[in-house]
């Protein structure tokens, strides 16, 4: 994800959550990039943000932009201001993602507790404008995670491609649009819609109902072990743990771990479960280390 603010070519509009939620088109197997549609799992899901979009350094990024502009923000260290956005967002999320509470609403108590964390006090009004500011910033420097996209398009047509996130339908519709990665997502369940946020098992077994694929022939890729790690090993699923900023590993469970979608041939290995250690790799192997 390492582009500025310019715009991505306009594609066509993608399936409606409706549609991409309802039906699944199987496509024939196209015969490229290494490996065939057989050795591939059934469906592979993909979390949304910091797995595919880039939020963390979009987020980080959009920080720095205001921090220039609104001086009590420069009482505090990007670093500083970063971290205690992630810990409100990560507070007040959850209500967002199942709709008992408006994104806008929550973006600017979170503006407001900015502030107070800098020694300013913000009125309602005054934390929607800053709100809204970032907002706007946020939205010129999205990115995607750099290799995301192309993976995609690798396994597009030979695998059944699937996302399962945490947040608004129309906040994530928007977003693959705006990636461009429409043609290649088969399948969008989100929070928003099923009523339960990731690690909630039922999130992902929607994902496995609406392919007609059992858990033994999926996999799961995403960043945050607590949500896709767990939550897909709950659901049978195994997963594969994006691990991009090379955290420690929580627990000592057999989890293939990749830290970047480059080279995608050994993504595509990853996915395949090559060089897992030491055990078969498989859902249970792992669930069992839990």
């Amino acid at each position: 994800m390492a582009r500025g603010a310019g715009r991505h070519p306009r594609r066509p509009a993608a399936r409606s959550t409706a549609q991409r939620s309802c039906s699944v088109t199987l496509r024939p197997a196209v015969g490229r990039n290494d490996c065939s549609k057989a050795d591939l799992p059934r469906l592979v899901l993909f979390d949304m943000d910091d797995t595919i979009f880039d939020h963390t350094k979009t987020c980080r990024a959009a920080i720095t932009r205001v921090r220039r502009e609104r001086r009590f923000l420069r009482h505090r260290s990007v670093s500083q201001l970063s971290d205690e956005y992630q810990r409100l967002l990560a507070a007040t999320h959850p209500e967002v993602a199942v709709g008992r509470r408006a994104a806008g609403d929550a973006r600017a108590e979170r503006w407001r507790e900015i502030a107070s964390f800098c020694g300013t006090a913000l009125d309602p009004r005054a934390a929607t404008e800053l709100s809204d500011e970032y907002r706007a910033i946020y939205q010129s420097l999205r990115r995607p995670i750099d290799g995301a996209p192309e993976f995609l398009r690798r396994l597009h047509g030979r695998t059944l491609i699937g996302i399962v996130t945490n947040n608004e339908v129309a906040e994530q519709e928007e977003k693959i649009r705006y990636l461009g990665i429409e043609r290649s997502v088969d399948l969008l369940v989100v929070s928003g819609e099923v009523g339960v946020t990731k690690p909630d098992p039922m999130i992902f077994r929607t994902a496995l109902k609406r392919a007609s694929v059992e858990p033994g022939q999926a996999v799961m890729i995403g960043d945050s072990w607590e949500n896709d790690v767990r939550g897909s090993l709950g659901a049978g699923i195994r997963p594969v743990w994006f691990n991009r900023f090379r955290l420690p590993r929580p627990e000592p469970v057999p989890v293939v771990e990749i830290a970047s979608f480059r080279p995608l041939r050994a993504v595509e290995q990853a996915v395949l479960g090559a060089g897992t250690p030491a055990d078969d790799g498989s859902a249970a192997a792992a669930a069992r280390a839990l």
